[in-house]
Formats: structure tokens, sequence, C-alpha cells
């Protein structure tokens, strides 16, 4: 039988609250103590800890979207290979027999010691349709947003909008720098036959590496004509003023693409006072249409420069690599060549004929 008017002993409400202030005031300090930046959670359940008493902020700070990409496709030396899509380039038309995206991944597959390093390539898509066909076929993808702005049609060379673009690349790269990234910096119009990393220098004292679109026969002469479609960087105090200065010169270089203030720079000294060393690369290794490589067995790399538009790139890069697929699979076939056959790259005619 119960009593509605039973007594509980005294000293047993005491140990009661007594508890209650201990187990409450416990927890105060749990939630204080765990939210401190030097404090290192004993039990795992108290990273998900939100204190009542404090602000409801969520403080699990989540890790941003390009930090994400990044990570995921360096190398262990925190270097990455870096591309830039937009829809023009990612998508095939009614009258095209591929795309330029399929193209630059093809390179990859049919060069020397080249498929691994699609793990390490970071494609990054200005709309939403590069953005799709990236990761459709299953690599490593970022959308870089630009609010009011479209960048998904054909962008032909010194158009208004190529520039726009092309200082959007530089703006994006500057970030990849400050974050403590290196990287090559390839075009998607560039073939990559073999392995870019074992021609580069690794000297660490050499910030930047660049393509040329002629080479003069010295690594160090400032007079060349450079080609920002291929280049390499360190990520270091150097570079990162460097691509700062050469950023912040946009609004006041009307006309200009980013290349030719880039030039401009190296040209006017800028190297130097920034402390910077930088590498012009030979076109017998990273080549281009406006200057062939003379070598099958020493090529690199080959770059629709010297071209107006996509259809001609296209048309001439697909020949590109149907001369290098011909070329390995002599090499294979008949061994040392002796110096006995010749190969040479088939006339680049669609390029030629875009600038008319």
């Amino acid at each position: 039988m119960l009593c509605s008017n039973m007594e509980y002993p005294k000293h047993s409400v005491g140990l009661n609250l007594a508890f209650l202030f201990l187990l409450l005031a416990g927890a105060l300090y749990l939630c204080i103590w765990s939210s401190s930046e030097f404090a290192t959670p004993i039990l795992s359940f108290q990273k998900e800890m939100r204190c009542p008493l404090m602000n409801s902020t969520n403080f699990k700070a989540s890790q941003d979207e390009l930090e994400t990409a990044l990570a995921k496709a360096s190398t262990e030396n925190k270097t990455v290979i870096i591309a830039v899509i937009n829809k023009a380039y990612a998508e095939q038309n009614i009258n095209d027999e591929t795309t330029m995206l399929d193209l630059f991944i093809n390179s990859f597959w049919l060069g020397e010691d080249t498929k691994q390093l699609l793990d390490h390539l970071l494609l990054v898509a200005v709309d939403k349709t590069a953005y799709d066909r990236c990761q459709f076929l299953r690599l490593n993808c970022y959308k870089l947003k630009t609010d009011g702005v479209d960048f998904m049609g054909e962008k032909l060379y010194m158009s208004e909008e190529f520039i726009k673009m092309m200082w959007r690349r530089t703006w994006f790269l500057l970030e990849v720098l400050k974050r403590g990234y290196n990287f090559i910096f390839s075009d998607t119009d560039v073939m990559w036959l073999r392995n870019p990393f074992e021609k580069l220098s690794k000297d660490e004292t050499e910030d930047l590496q660049i393509s040329t679109d002629r080479y003069l026969g010295n690594p160090w002469n400032s007079k060349h004509m450079i080609n920002t479609g291929f280049y390499f960087v360190r990520s270091n105090n150097k570079t990162i003023a460097l691509f700062d200065k050469w950023f912040s010169m946009k609004d006041n270089s009307t006309g200009l693409k980013e290349q030719d203030v880039l030039l401009g720079l190296i040209q006017g000294g800028a190297m130097g006072q920034l402390g910077l060393k930088v590498r012009f690369l030979d076109t017998l290794y990273f080549s281009g249409f406006c200057q062939d490589s003379k070598d099958f067995r020493r090529v690199t790399t080959v770059h629709a420069n010297c071209c107006k538009s996509i259809k001609a790139k296209l048309s001439d890069l697909r020949a590109v690599l149907r001369d290098w697929k011909n070329f390995t699979m002599f090499d294979e076939r008949e061994g040392d060549l002796n110096g006995t056959y010749t190969f040479r790259w088939t006339r680049h005619s669609g390029c030629l004929k875009s600038w008319r």
C-alpha cells in the first residue's frame, strides 16, 4: 500500500541535491573546457557536444570545398596539376568528333608514364555543364563560381570574354599558392605525351618554370616569349607576391591578356626585384604549334598555341595523337630506330587556316 504522505529521510534529499549540483557543475566545466582551442578531448563524444549556456553556433568547422579538392588531388609534397574547363571545351558539338577535354584526357592514357598523373589532376569547371562532365568522367572536380559572368561558350583568342576568363584563372591560381600548394597549370589543349615531372628541374631554388612559344637556347634568357598555357610554380612567399602583383594589374591593363602582363613583369625586371628564379622551358621537350619539337623521343608536351579556334585545335590535336601513336607503335615493333627513320609532325593546317 502506497501512502501519499510518505516522508523521505532528510539526509536522502540533501544527498540528491548535492549530487545534482555536482552533475550540473561537471557538465558546465566540460562544455567550457572542450571549447578551448588548446584542449584535446579525452572522450570521443566531446567533439559533438553543444553547450546550452553558450552561443548555439555550430563550432565544428567544415573544410571548405577548394581545400578538400586540392587535398584529394595533391601528391605527397602538396603538388597538383590544374586545368580550367568550360562548356565549349567539355561538351561535344553535333558536328565534332570529340571534345577538347576528351583529347586532353586521352593524351594521359596514350602517353608514357602519364596515366597515374590523372589522380593528381584537378579540373576547375567555370560552369555547370563542364562540372557535370567532369563528374561523369569521375575525375577530381572543382566548380569555380563567378557571379554575373557567363564563361560557357567559346572564348575566341583576345576577345573581351577571353581576357576576363584568363584573369579569373589567375586569381584562382593565386588562391592555390596561398594555400601552400605547388602546381603545374596546363591548358586542356596541351597533350601530355610523357611525364613532365621527369623533365622539369628539381632544383627547389627555381620558383617558376614556364613554357615558351620559341626557345632561344638559354633557359635564363628573359627575352623569351612566354606561354601561360603550361607552367610549374612552387608555392612560397616570392611566387605569392608575384601572382598578387600580377593580378593587381588587371584593371590597368585594358586590352591585354594576363600573359602579356606577366611578360611585361618579367622583361621589366620584376623577377629580380622579388628575388624569383625563372626557367624558360625548351620546346624540344615542351613544344607547341609555334615551334614543333624536333625529336619524338624527347617531346613531353604539345600545345596547340599559335591557333585561334577550338575547331582548328581539335583537328590538329587529333593529328598530334595519331602521329604519337604511329611513333610508339613503330618504336615497339622495330626497337631502336638507330636513326634510320625520322618521324615528322603532321602539318598544323587547321590552325594555320584559323588566322585567315
